[in-house]
């Protein structure tokens, strides 16, 4: 047995929850703020992400408005709904103590909300909204020493989260795409070495063979600065960037290679399934 929050996103019965919250279950039971329950059918679900798409039969079920969760900024106060300790439908505040944060390379196509929301076990699933309301992101993790809610929470983007939505609904599963590389921080040393401008960017480590990234032109040592105009500040940024973008998409790259700039196109692959979990940050 296990238990989680999630919120329904149409009249119809779609619940949006974790990934985790359903993972091996057998069954799943809805109950809802009126003490109904339902068995719901899990419709499809993405590790990677850590989003879960269930259907409950009913109609006229009340629906949160899904907001834009690429306007959220740092300071910006935002309020959580779950049930920690399977204390149903708890309320706890904060605000946005960072955006686009990576959290680990198991999951490096999620740029996480960070938040200083208590967020414990229970709350995992349950939407985070913005003063208007609005669901901005899923609660999904927390850094803790203890295992208790020590003031770092992290939260899925909603406008990924519906991105996934989309893919379950239509295909069943969620597609990403891939480039092809593996990438690192370009330090300051590289900076003085290599006569670049500054420290912005991802450093192309490896190109794989015959992937897009090789096709394109790119090797490694290059830095890549921008992907269809949006900056690259660093490493972390280009794997959410490339992923969220559908296969077959043609991709402008700003690249910096032995300290002049370059613009290369690459049309991006699929990534494959066994490289969605890599040891190594990579695009």
């Amino acid at each position: 047995r296990g238990m989680g929050s999630g919120f329904i996103i149409s009249a119809d019965g779609y619940v949006l929850t974790n990934h985790h919250v359903v993972d091996g279950a057998a069954e799943v039971k809805v109950k809802l703020a009126d003490k109904r329950e339902f068995t719901a059918k899990v419709i499809g679900s993405d590790a990677q992400y850590d989003v879960a798409l269930l259907k409950v039969e009913g109609k006229d079920l009340p629906v949160l408005p899904i907001g834009d969760s690429n306007r959220l900024k740092a300071g910006q106060w935002v309020v959580a709904i779950g049930s920690p300790f399977g204390l149903d439908h708890s309320v706890t505040a904060g605000i946005v103590s960072a955006v686009g944060r990576s959290t680990s390379a198991e999951q490096r196509y999620v740029p996480f909300i960070q938040t200083d929301v208590a967020i414990n076990q229970g709350n995992s699933g349950g939407p985070l909204l913005d003063v208007s309301g609005q669901v901005v992101g899923i609660n999904s993790q927390i850094f803790s020493a203890s295992g208790g809610y020590m003031g770092i929470s992290f939260a899925i983007p909603i406008d990924l989260a519906m991105s996934a939505v989309e893919q379950i609904r239509a295909t069943g599963k969620v597609s990403r795409g891939s480039l092809g590389v593996s990438v690192g921080t370009v330090t300051s040393e590289m900076v003085q070495g290599f006569g670049l401008p500054d420290s912005r960017g991802a450093l192309v480590n490896e190109v794989v063979a015959d992937s897009a990234a090789r096709k394109a032109g790119l090797e490694a040592g290059d830095v890549i600065r921008s992907v269809n105009g949006v900056a690259i500040a660093n490493a972390s940024e280009l794997p959410p960037r490339i992923g969220a973008l559908p296969p077959g998409s043609k991709v402008t790259l700003e690249v910096l290679r032995e300290g002049r700039s370059r613009s290369f196109t690459a049309t991006l692959a699929e990534l494959e399934e066994d490289a969605r979990r890599p040891a190594a940050s990579s695009a």
